[in-house]
């Protein structure tokens, strides 16, 4: 028997395809090329370039006058030669007024002949400018104040004597420069650098210290609610309040018996915070760290600046001891070490 045939299956089997498009052909627009022609009355040599420095640029004006001289048959200025001094002088008169004498001197009879022969050693511009410059470095002047293009110094010359902290190597304070030397240790600059930036922020973060009646602060120092708002000040109004004025020289045999007698010396500023520093350097070291980290150092340094300040520290007790001592023995100033006797 034949299969049978479903119209249901027959369908799912048939594939449906539309019919293909004819493709349209895309037209691109045709360009012509059109070629520079030349005309009928046009010359057939190039134009003149416009650029100076071609060969078809018109000749300078010295160039003209001499073609013009020679056609006419009139006498023509020598190219060879440079414009004369005084004709300069002559355009420009501010010029004139700052140019040395040599510039100044008319030519004699002579130099106008070495000029016109074309001899060496003819005075020319050049060479009365290069006498300008050595009269200007014989006076005490540079060899650019006479170029004709400047006159003078191109800056002008710092203001003397020069101000403070104008050099590159003393731009940093000088009390904060001395205690970053102090703090230094087996030539480590930028570790105690590193100490007193932690010391200064320290005290400009700090509150405003309470300064005691007993212990006054040195003279001339702003209040004590103005001091953290600029810690370099902070920082050197406590160092010269606990400053010693002198110290105190133990002369040998002096005393007689061998004994040696004590002395008083007066120091310098610079010694005076030296001694300071030093006294807050050995108290710093006894105390006792409350924590850990690079930066207990500058903290415990930066709340002995503060108990300074305060009238808390010890340090107003060893300033006391050697004032003290110093004025006991101010009946030795008159010791001469020269002669070994008294004055």
């Amino acid at each position: 028997m034949p299969p049978r045939i479903s119209l249901r299956t027959a369908s799912r089997c048939l594939a449906i395809r539309p019919a293909p498009q004819p493709s349209i052909a895309r037209h691109t627009p045709i360009t012509l090329r059109t070629y520079p022609v030349r005309a009928f009355a046009d010359s057939k040599s190039p134009k003149p370039s416009s650029n100076p420095t071609s060969s078809d640029a018109l000749p300078n004006a010295s160039e003209e006058a001499a073609q013009v001289g020679e056609a006419t048959g009139k006498a023509t200025p020598e190219l060879d030669q440079g414009t004369p001094v005084q004709e300069i002088l002559k355009r420009d008169p501010e010029f004139a007024e700052k140019a040395p004498e040599v510039m100044k001197e008319k030519p004699t009879d002579a130099k106008m002949s070495a000029e016109a022969a074309g001899e060496e050693g003819a005075t020319t511009f050049d060479n009365l400018l290069a006498l300008g410059q050595m009269d200007a470095i014989a006076n005490g002047g540079h060899a650019s104040d006479m170029t004709p293009e400047m006159v003078g110094h191109k800056f002008p010359l710092p203001d003397m004597p020069l101000k403070p902290f104008s050099n590159r190597k003393e731009r940093y304070d000088p009390i904060v420069s001395q205690i970053t030397n102090l703090l230094m240790q087996h030539g480590k600059l930028s570790r105690a650098q590193r100490h007193m930036s932690y010391i200064l922020n320290q005290l400009r973060t700090a509150p405003p210290p309470v300064p005691s009646q007993a212990r006054p602060l040195v003279p001339g120092s702003p209040p004590p609610i103005e001091l953290p708002l600029n810690p370099i000040n902070y920082l050197a109004v406590a160092i010269d309040s606990i400053a010693p004025l002198m110290r105190i020289r133990q002369q040998k045999g002096a005393a007689g018996g061998g004994m040696s007698l004590p002395i008083p010396v007066p120091l310098s500023l610079r010694q005076r915070r030296r001694t300071a520093i030093m006294w807050i350097l050995d108290t710093v070291l006894k105390k006792k760290s409350r924590g850990s980290g690079p930066t207990m150092f500058a903290q415990r340094f930066a709340d002995e600046i503060i108990s300074v300040v305060e009238g808390k520290s010890g340090v107003w007790d060893k300033r006391a001891m050697v004032h003290k001592a110093a004025t006991s023995a101010r009946v030795n100033l008159t010791y001469s070490k020269q002669k070994g006797r008294r004055l």
